[in-house]
């Protein structure tokens, strides 16, 4: 099965395959919306993906992927584990990591100049 939710913020679309059920979700949804629409990010657009594998055996059946453009900047983070609320949980922290530095990394109040042989303006 795979579906589609277009609930809270549509500039990030929440996708799901396998037998994921509605609770992890929803779950999903409301820890992603925290991590984008937090004060003092850029805006951000994108697709994340949440599987769970059909295997019973699997170590790990929970899997998700989160492919973002924050600002300028593209995010890609992976999670994997054996629950759907652990994956979301690590899901969540490494998209707040990466994308705190990619927001960072966009803001350019925090450079210095180029100096003048690097075609920087002469004091």
């Amino acid at each position: 099965m795979t579906g589609d939710t277009a609930q809270g913020s549509p500039a990030v679309l929440l996708r799901c395959e396998g037998a994921v059920d509605e609770d992890t979700l929803e779950y999903a949804r409301t820890k992603i919306d925290a991590v984008v629409t937090r004060p003092g990010l850029p805006a951000v657009t994108g697709e994340v993906r949440i599987v769970r594998a059909a295997a019973h055996h699997a170590d790990r059946p929970w899997s998700a992927t989160a492919d973002l453009h924050v600002g300028s900047r593209q995010v890609v983070v992976l999670a994997e584990e054996a629950t759907g609320t652990e994956v979301v949980d690590q899901l969540q922290d490494r998209l707040r990591r990466q994308t705190d530095k990619a927001a960072h990394a966009s803001d350019d109040s925090h450079r210095t100049a180029a100096p003048p042989w690097r075609g920087g303006d002469p004091a």
